[in-house]
């Protein structure tokens, strides 16, 4: 049974800094791309970042792109995504999800939330001064 558990999220200043971890298990690791995806109240969820599985290329939302780093332990199945240079519009719950091994790279390249077949419970990230 394939399990994704995030954590990392808090109350943060505009500026400051988090890290959210998700450890997997269930699945072969190196198989399936990882990513991030976000909702905040009142809006759809939405792509933050993904990281393919064969060739580990990265994918960001336009609104992250250059504050936000995915990256990925595969010592210890756990992919995490730093954020720095947090504002108040990153204020969402926060999600770690995954494909099935079976699809193609495009889902986790356009960050495709329809895509992900696998789903964290959430860890949600505050930016408030």
């Amino acid at each position: 049974q394939v399990q994704l558990v995030e954590s990392g999220g808090g109350l943060v200043q505009p500026g400051g800094s988090l890290r959210l971890s998700c450890t997997i298990s269930g699945f072969r690791w190196g198989y399936y791309a990882l990513g991030w995806f976000r909702q905040a109240p009142g809006k759809e969820r939405e792509g933050v970042a993904c990281l393919t599985s064969a060739e580990g290329n990265t994918y960001y939302s336009n609104s992250v792109k250059g504050r936000f780093t995915i990256s990925r332990d595969n010592t210890i199945n756990t992919v995490y995504l730093q954020m720095n240079n947090l504002k108040p519009e990153d204020t969402a719950v926060y999600y770690c999800a995954a494909p099935g091994s079976d699809r193609p790279d495009h889902y986790c390249a356009g960050l495709i939330v329809a895509g992900m077949d696998y789903w964290g419970k959430g860890t949600q990230v505050t930016v408030s001064s």
